[in-house]
């Protein structure tokens, strides 16, 4: 890790506005960072696309397989910096998921991988390696220094000092130019404004920086960025590997300047290496295949340009770039291959940089820290998330207003008995819609998020989840108690104080019920899309069966499983037995109690006609507690079996 001398130079200060890093000084600084440096090699890496499956998860025989990347090689040493370019299609990002180690349920591969001349998977490497993706993943409603602080409590060694994981984010915020945002949100578009994009790009960087890691992989990061913080992000890089780093980088089309500050390229055609060494000497090799570079030309965009299929000169294109690649075999190949074999020699399956020698945990920080962290990010989310606080309470309270006010002051007659049950059914149908998209709508988001931070090796599943739910229990209080306390007595169900705070128990009950249905969705879903999509279709078949539209009696008996897992019918039965057991006498606004014109004389009568037993009620609360407690169970259980199929893979 970093030495206490790099956490404690007090003359270390930010350059200036237009200073991305503070070169020399951030060198000096930095030189000691890296404490095991890293040449990574990759040896006759082929990748074959998997066959498609059909339904039932049953894979075509027939279907025909795809050579995405054929016999490719390449090496990278401390303190390069390695652009991988090509045309779309030519196989720069499926190389960079091998390198890294995704995307291996969609491909099967082939090859060697090789650091300091030991074989190993790209998961053996995340103590000494990171991986800054092309899309940046964060909650938007933390600040700049917030994000690095989460990281550093899960990403550094759990031996280090509190304080000097401190110094460390301030050191990581000057040599990133993130200083001056440092308590500004991250933003989420749309919603909260915040930092700016090239700002959010530095903010990944800065992530993966702060454990010092020796290998760096990146997947196009001057994507969506102007040309002139394209060329600051790329100059971090150089910077970063002038200190002992090994990083590797894909880029689509570079400029000139940009293209300038890398120190090898790796071209990528069809498939095949096209070349491979310094950027200086690309523009030569492509000479002696006959294509000059014209003057005053972007060598990137004349290099992709060269090697891309033209559709109107498909076989002609094809045929050039078979040749170039035939080319760099028969002459710089050989010279890049016995560099790969003399990085592999020797080399044995061991993991040389991973904890597996004395059993320790995968995760840096323990369990509780890491339960800690998780859980404090959640509620600032929650608290600093306007559709997630202020809204929903504004929403709660207008909603129980509006139903107050149209089913205001019920008398104690026929019409109001069928009133106050439809009151009663309204309160559970809301509470459950609104719990359920509202996780839906942040949960499903989160997974995403969850996932990557997973992957990085930051925390585990449980504690993502449980710290989720504890986090969202205040909240899942609080709706209820608002819509209870608002519309109960303005619509005047049973005065009695223990009848109003067991409906209101009962509801908080079915808003976390709701919540836990969503967390269901979330899990099942692959993303916020279909979550939302299926969520309405999935709640509607147990509201059906509730006992308000549907008598229970009238259920077909191919259904009647449905009425059993409906916390619906469940909760309506318990409110309504707290509405209408021993509540007395029920008025006939006919002015004759006879039963044609008016069958409720009595609670129990109302009770009786719903098909509800007032023996039920315990059973229905526990069962309630069983339903909230079930989902959640078997959402965690999909939400784990997405991460296995993943490392499994």
């Amino acid at each position: 890790m970093t030495s206490d001398k790099a956490y404690s130079n007090p003359a270390y200060e930010p350059e200036g506005h237009d200073s991305i890093i503070d070169v020399e000084r951030g060198l000096q600084r930095s030189q000691s960072k890296v404490t095991q440096q890293i040449t990574y090699s990759w040896h006759n890496v082929n990748v074959f696309a998997r066959p498609p499956t059909g339904c039932c998860g049953k894979k075509s025989k027939n279907a025909p397989t795809k050579h995405i990347l054929k016999n490719v090689s390449g090496i990278c040493r401390p303190g390069e910096l390695l652009a991988i370019m090509g045309a779309s299609g030519a196989g720069k990002t499926t190389l960079l998921n091998v390198l890294t180690g995704r995307g291996g349920d969609l491909l099967n591969v082939s090859g060697n991988l090789c650091v300091n001349g030991l074989t190993m998977k790209p998961s053996q490497l995340t103590s000494q390696s990171a991986y800054v993706q092309q899309d940046d993943l964060f909650v938007g409603t933390l600040t700049v220094k917030e994000q690095l602080i989460f990281q550093a409590r899960l990403r550094m060694d759990r031996n280090i000092p509190h304080e000097k994981r401190m110094e460390r984010v301030r050191e990581v915020m000057q040599e990133l130019s993130l200083t001056k945002c440092q308590n500004t949100l991250i933003g989420i578009p749309g919603r909260i404004k915040g930092i700016s994009g090239g700002e959010t790009k530095r903010l990944a960087f800065a992530c993966e920086v702060l454990t010092n890691p020796s290998l760096m992989l990146c997947d196009e990061p001057t994507t969506g960025l102007d040309s002139f913080m394209a060329q600051t992000i790329v100059e971090a890089m150089r910077d970063m590997a002038q200190t002992g780093r090994t990083i590797i980088s894909t880029i689509h089309q570079p400029s000139s300047e940009v293209f300038a500050l890398f120190d090898r390229v790796l071209l990528m055609a069809e498939g095949r290496v096209a070349f491979l060494g310094l950027t200086t000497e690309a523009l030569a090799f492509f000479e002696r295949a006959g294509k000059t570079c014209p003057d005053n030309f972007n060598p990137a965009d004349f290099f992709i340009m060269t090697l891309a299929v033209e559709p109107d000169r498909e076989e002609e294109s094809k045929s050039f770039i078979a040749k170039v690649c035939d080319d760099y075999d028969a002459n710089e190949g050989k010279e890049v291959t016995r560099q790969v074999l003399a990085n592999s020699a020797g080399g044995k399956k061991e993991d040389v940089f991973s904890d597996s020698k004395t059993h320790k945990s995968p995760y840096k920080a323990s369990w509780t820290s890491q339960f800690s962290a998780v859980l404090v990010r959640s509620t600032l989310e929650i608290l600093r998330d306007p559709t997630q606080l202020r809204i929903k309470i504004i929403q709660t309270i207008m909603i129980a207003l509006l139903l107050g006010l149209i089913f205001l002051d019920q008398e104690n007659d026929q019409a109001g008995a069928k009133n106050c049950i439809s009151v009663l059914f309204l309160l559970l149908t809301n509470m459950t819609f609104q719990n359920t998209f509202g996780v839906v709508n942040l949960f499903a988001t989160e997974v995403e998020i969850f996932t990557r931070e997973h992957e990085n090796g930051m925390y585990r599943s449980d504690v993502f989840f449980i710290a989720k739910n504890v986090a969202e229990i205040p909240m899942a209080v609080l709706q209820p108690v608002l819509f209870v306390g608002v519309i109960y007595y303005m619509v005047g169900l049973n005065p009695g104080a223990d009848n109003f705070f067991i409906c209101m128990g009962i509801i908080v009950l079915v808003a976390n019920i709701g919540v836990s249905f969503g967390y269901l969705i979330s899990c099942l879903a692959r993303n916020l899309e279909m979550a939302l999509a299926i969520a309405a279709p999935l709640i509607i078949p147990f509201m059906l069966f509730g006992g308000f539209f549907l008598n229970s009696d009238s259920v077909p008996v191919y259904f009647i499983w449905l009425q059993y897992i409906s916390w619906f019918n469940y909760a309506n039965e318990a409110l309504n037995i707290n509405q209408w057991d021993d509540f007395g006498s029920i008025g006939c606004e006919f002015g004759n109690n006879t039963s044609s014109l008016c069958p409720y004389q009595t609670g129990d009568d109302v009770l009786r006609d719903l098909n509800f037993e007032s023996d039920n009620f315990g059973m229905d609360i526990g069962v309630m507690f069983a339903l909230l407690f079930g989902f959640r169970i078997i959402a965690f259980a999909f939400l784990f079996g997405r991460l296995y199929r993943k490392k499994s893979d």
